[in-house]
């Protein structure tokens, strides 16, 4: 390929010149090629692989250099000979006259570069190439990726690195590509070559560590290896790349969300370092996007666009306090140096003003940013201030443009929206959008939603049932009184709303307890669920609307537990505090309904509704499920158990000498998910259970680790005297019952706690605040980014532990269904799920959602479509199918699909996978036959001119002994997964030959096979016709390739099909065709004695022997084809098969082929094929009985094992349309 001129000074330099003229020099890399150029080939290798040269992806160049000049330009490079070869040619037929005619050779330099650059931009023009922010380098490094590890285009590299990677004790210098996909090294060394190929979803571990020998190390574990990696120049930068593309594979394993790639970015910067790639850079700016909108508690789609150092004026301290200033699309945001002394968020829909203010030597490029309730910020210290200014006002003008169009499209507010607006009692009424949020929760608009005979919770369902006398006022009031002043002081001082400045006295104040009347509006503030509310005003309401009456299994679910949320409360012992709990259920499990409804999610919202409004109440729902308890969920709360496994290294680090005790008794799994799931809302007497959900909305999920730790703490020495687990529970249990909120203004509410107790003495009791204290003084030093990385770690561990979990129980169901092995079947699930994955990677022709979905049964979550096995079938046809058929495989595989996908949704599950699989391996001769004989009765679906009558009839035949039948109609699944989470499967075929099964498999069998329906009849399979017996033919005449008996089974096969056209034309005699007329059929009745008894002198004259002689001529001369007919002699007649691997179809001799006979080799559909001919499939099972050789080659059984093992080594090899292998190293040399 032609590439931009550049500068060469030593052209003899490891290249060697293979032609030459007086302008241009075509040169090849020394060491490539035949022979390799000996122990100089070797060290060139070696070293292009060590400093990364292109000349190992372009071993050929051509230079241009002027006759007097000692200065080399490359003009133009290539993989291969033919490319470079082309180039040459090109340059000597078009350029090499033309240059003569130059008398400078300043001029002569000119003109080619120029000419050179105008072919690359006419080339990028047709092609429509555009520009992209890729470097020249890293596009080598592409395509050296693609070349060395036969990836598809669509594999994207995000980077790569040189480090060495360790084969036992040996280190191999090489390079690292990391791409979207896959983890990949490659070494060359003095002729040894090193390649390493691993899915980043087959990673089980991956961990950064140090020993005295290598300082700096990764370790990268799979189910079945281990891989070390060192001498990096930049182990963190390498390390963080790879944990991201972990999380990104572990991603799609939980929910089938794959990697987009993100075009908006800006344009890259001169000074950007020389190998980042657009990809590399879009990861990052992911990472920090989601660091910031954590660290701010923002929506999930916010992105960040930029941070840069400042100071902000603190005017309650009057300090100008050193920091960051974050920028983002809708929100500009700072945090302070000191992490605790100051936070701020300002959302850009709040903002009036922006200004830059004069500078000064006290204050340098100040900016003064105002919002709508009367407060002013002051940054200082601002780098870039006149950009920073600029991005502010574009992001302002786009908030301002999204305000007008939400305007336009809701509605105007109501009128009644400013009479609420100048209503008090609201901690941030001084929003205007805070306002009109809070006077659309109060309009008739709500009320008018839901049915009328149930009456809608306006307010927050805590102010409906406070019981609370006028008269009455005790300490515990007065005490409560308190808290309120402090916090209305806390606002006047810090201010008020989103705007207010966070603090360490905010986090005393919320230590102290948040008061009843304000915990609401406030955890809406931390929580961050009121800039989500304030940004989609309606949302809620719509979505109630939408979800009314709307049935499915998470409503259905939500019903059920409806009645078990706080029952002790009575907010929720009638029908408006369970109807707001429903309406905010369902519209959760309409909005999201890969999460839908999970148990525990009654709980918290339960509490929710007490403190917040029903609107209020659905956005901290949103909150909660979607960004601060990521997947806790989901239908197999994957964030639960990964915060699990991180409680259970925190015990490890801070609790050592209880940790190996409690997992002893297993008690730290048993009592983490249910006080994590409900916050510890189902452990805790309920007053005090809503402090630590006070802080747990400041401080997120490290407040929940702490709590956890201090009651282990807390409970230590009578833990470790624990006999067994029930005692440990017992223990923890009354210690939790115990906690006690003496500060609380509720009436007691009895705690319904589940607990066995030893009717021994209760616990003293224990003051929340003290513990929620003591928690932060012993643990307080947990960190939110350690949390972040080790449930990285977790995460890996839990997302393989549930595929080993589904392959584990897919195996377990249809064990006793098929003759496979438990290995062998669990090998072939991994095969099957890599392809579905490889498919997810590359492209297919369905979408991956519908092929993998984690909530349904374990069979059916990972389901492959027509073209992924084709793959499996075709370009593995000798690995695992045994019916091999050359040109003929993909007909085949498409007939095979089609049999197996017996609910016709164009997908198989595994199980339907093995069905076909077991039969074709395992099956015995009969059973084998009639598979074959299905897959070629089923109609086509290519002819257009179908006919619906056949169609039908063996449609209704089918899917009654080779794939399983799935319950159907919503009741059915439902009540399915409810009992055991599979969906139930009936399966009526016959008995597949075992050949050593073990005792109780085959007692399993025998009770499996007393459930089986009655079998079928084989005279209830439908007959073949004439069209449907040649696609037999060509699948019969295909199958033998490579056999040892090829020959004699071809000639086998030519006396079966002569017989069974015999056959067929004596079973018209039998048939009386009604669309004939009456003449039609007399002279049927005519012609048919003489030719049935010719037809008969031929059977009985001919013996089986000179039968399969004279049908030798059906078989190809040629040795690489053995798919074509020339003459078959049926009786009198003729019938012609034609080119048998392409548009086959058979012709009757005589006049009336006569006139047809040339056109594309045979006759068209309609005229060729005889619709009265037809074959039963007891004449075709007799007709293969009369040939030992076919009896031989269906009744011999098919080893699999080691199909599976010749398969994993064709993924390691490598395949131009699969992956490599994602368990194995490949070293060669």
């Amino acid at each position: 390929m032609w590439v931009n001129p550049e500068e060469v000074l030593l052209a003899s330099a490891l290249w060697m010149t293979e032609r030459a003229n007086p302008y241009f020099i075509l040169q090849k890399r020394k060491g490539h090629g035949d022979g390799g150029g000996g122990l100089a080939g070797l060290l060139v290798g070696t070293l292009d692989v060590v400093l990364d040269s292109s000349a190992r992806v372009a071993p050929y160049r051509i230079l241009y250099q002027t006759p007097d000049s000692l200065v080399y330009w490359t003009i133009a490079h290539g993989s291969s000979r033919k490319e470079i070869t082309e180039n040459w040619e090109w340059l000597e037929q078009n350029l090499l006259q033309t240059l003569s005619i130059f008398e400078n050779e300043n001029d002569i330099t000119t003109f080619v570069k120029g000419k050179i650059q105008g072919i690359i931009a006419e080339y990028n023009k047709s092609h429509d190439i555009r520009e992209d922010d890729d470097t020249d380098k890293f596009k080598e490094a592409i395509a050296k990726f693609h070349k060395l590890f036969v990836m598809p285009e669509e594999e994207k590299l995000v980077n790569y690195y040189s480090c060495s990677y360790w084969k036992g004790k040996v280190p191999r210098q090489g390079w690292l590509y990391l791409s979207i996909n896959h983890l990949c090294f490659y070494s060359y060394l003095l002729g040894k070559e090193a390649k390493l190929v691993i899915r980043w979803a087959d990673v089980t571990q991956l961990e950064k560590n140090a020993t005295l020998l290598l300082p700096d190390m990764v370790r990268v574990s799979t189910r079945c290896s281990e891989h070390v990696f060192s001498v990096f120049l930049n182990i963190n930068e390498t390390f963080k790349l790879m944990e991201q593309l972990a999380n990104i594979a572990m991603r799609q394993l939980l929910d089938n969300k794959g990697f987009e790639q993100d075009r908006s970015l800006p344009k890259l910067k001169k000074k950007s370092p020389k190998k980042v790639s657009a990809l590399k850079r879009d990861l990052d700016a992911r990472a920090k996007s989601e660091r910031y909108r954590a660290l701010f508690r923002l929506p999930k789609d916010e992105k960040l666009d930029g941070h840069t150092d400042c100071t902000l004026w603190t005017p309650f301290n009057k300090m100008h306090i050193l920091g960051q200033m974050f920028v983002s699309t809708n929100y500009i945001c700072f945090t302070s140096k000191e992490e605790t002394a100051c936070s701020l968020i300002i959302p850009l829909r709040e903002v009036t003003i922006v200004e830059k203010a004069d500078s000064c030597n006290v204050l340098p490029s100040p900016l003064s940013i105002s919002t709508k309730n009367k407060m002013t910020f002051l940054f200082a210290n601002l780098k870039d201030r006149d950009f920073l200014v600029q991005r502010i006002s574009d992001f302002l003008q786009q908030t301002t443009s999204k305000i007008y169009f939400e305007r336009e499209t809701t509605g105007s507010l109501s009128s009644s929206d400013d009479e609420v607006s100048s209503q008090q009692g609201s901690v941030l009424s001084c929003s205007p959008q805070r306002s009109a949020l809070s006077s659309e929760g109060d309009s008739d608009r709500q009320f008018n939603l839901n049915d009328s005979r149930v009456p809608t919770a306006t307010q927050a369902l805590m102010t409906m049932y406070r019981r609370r006398s006028p008269e009455e006022f005790n300490p515990k009031l007065a005490k409560e009184f308190l808290k309120e002043q402090a916090w209305k002081n806390h606002f006047t001082e810090y201010g008020q709303g989103v705007c207010m400045y966070r603090t360490e006295k905010t986090k005393e104040l919320v230590l102290q307890g948040i008061p009843e009347n304000m915990r609401g509006e406030l955890w809406l503030l931390f929580s961050g669920a009121i800039n989500e509310m304030a940004t989609h005003p309606g949302y809620y309401e719509d979505l109630v609307e939408k979800s009314m009456g709307k049935y499915n299994l998470a409503t259905e679910e939500i019903e059920r537990d409806l009645h078990r949320s706080l029952p002790e409360h009575p907010a929720f012992q009638n029908e408006m505090g369970i109807a707001a709990l429903r309406r905010v259920l369902t519209a959760y499990a309409f909005r999201n309904p890969n999460i839908g409804y999970c148990q525990a999610m009654n709980i918290v919202t339960s509490v929710l509704l007490l403190y917040a409004k029903e609107e209020e109440a659905f956005w901290l729902l949103v909150a909660l499920c979607e960004r601060m308890l990521p997947d806790y969920y989901n239908t197999r709360v994957v964030g639960a158990l990964v915060d699990q496994g991180v409680f259970e290294e925190l015990a490890h680090v801070y609790v050592p000498q209880l940790y190996d005790c409690m997992q002893a008794l297993s008690v730290i799994s048993t009592i983490s998910l249910s006080w994590f799931l409900t916050l510890f809302l189902s452990v805790m007497p309920f007053e005090s259970a809503v402090v630590v959900v006070d802080c747990f909305f400041y401080e997120g999920i490290k407040v929940i680790f702490q709590l956890a730790l201090s009651v282990l703490d807390a409970n230590i020495h009578q833990l470790l005297s624990c006999k067994d687990d029930g005692e440990a529970m017992t223990i923890l249990g009354r210690y939790l019952d115990s906690v006690t909120n003496k500060d609380s203004t509720l009436p007691p509410i009895p705690h319904l706690h589940s607990l066995l107790t030893d009717n021994g003495e209760p616990h003293p009791e224990v003051d929340i605040f003290k513990l929620v204290r003591s928690s932060y003084e012993k643990f307080g030093s947990i960190r939110a980014d350690v949390i972040e990385q080790m449930r990285f770690k977790q995460r890996l561990r839990v997302i393989q532990a549930i595929e080993d979990t589904t392959k584990r129980n897919v195996v377990r169901t249809i064990v006793t269904e098929t003759p496979f092995s438990i290995d062998e079947l669990e090998e072939l699930y991994t095969l099957f799920k890599a392809e579905h994955l490889t498919s997810c990677y590359w492209g297919s022709t369905s979408n991956p959602m519908s092929r993998h979905d984690p909530s349904l049964p374990y069979l059916e979550q990972y389901r492959i479509d027509l073209e992924q096995f084709k793959v499996l079938f075709a370009e593995n046809i000798l690995l695992l199918f045994p019916w091999a058929c050359g040109t003929h495989t993909d007909d085949l595989a498409l007939r095979v699909f089609r049999l197996l996908d017996h609910n016709a949704d164009a997908l198989i599950n595994f199980r339907e996978f093995i069905c076909g699989l077991s039969v074709m391996c395992h099956g015995d001769l009969t059973e084998k036959l009639k598979f074959l004989y299905k897959i070629h009765v089923l109609p086509e679906l290519h002819h257009e001119q179908e006919e619906p009558d056949s169609a039908c009839e063996a449609m209704q035949y089918f899917f009654e002994d080779i794939t399983p039948e799935t319950s159907s109609g919503l009741d059915q699944k439902n009540r399915a997964e409810k009992d055991d989470g599979f969906v139930g499967v009936t399966f009526r075929s016959e008995k597949v030959k075992k050949m050593q099964t073990p005792d109780y498999r085959m007692y399993l069998r025998l009770w499996n096979q007393e459930t089986k329906a009655k079998l079928e009849n084989l005279k209830d399979l439908p007959k073949l016709n004439q069209s449907q017996f040649i696609e037999l033919c060509k699948t019969l005449y295909n199958m033998f390739s490579e056999d040892p008996s090829e020959q004699e089974l071809y000639h086998a096969t030519a006396t079966v099909t002569s017989l069974l056209l015999e056959m067929g034309e004596v079973g018209k005699l039998f048939c009386s065709p009604a669309h004939k007329t009456d003449e039609e059929d007399e002279d049927e009745l005519i012609a048919v004695p003489s030719r049935s008894k010719q037809e008969r002198h031929q059977l009985e004259d001919s013996s089986p022997k000179d039968t399969a002689t004279s049908c030798a001529m059906l078989l190809s001369d040629d040795d690489t084809s053995v798919s074509s007919y020339s003459v078959l002699s049926a009786g009198s007649h003729e019938l012609q098969c034609e080119d048998i691997a392409e548009d086959t179809v058979l012709i009757r001799s005589g006049a009336a082929a006569a006139g047809h006979h040339g056109r594309r080799g045979g006759l068209p559909h309609s005229v060729s094929i005889d619709k009265d001919w037809a074959i039963t499939f007891e004449q075709f099972l007799a007709s293969v009985l009369t040939e030992q050789a076919l009896v031989q080659y269906f009744e011999k059984p098919v080893e699999i094992a080691a199909r599976i093992t010749n398969a994993k080594n064709v993924r390691k090899v490598g395949h131009q349309h699969m992956s490599l292998s994602d368990y194995e190293i490949s070293l060669s040399g």
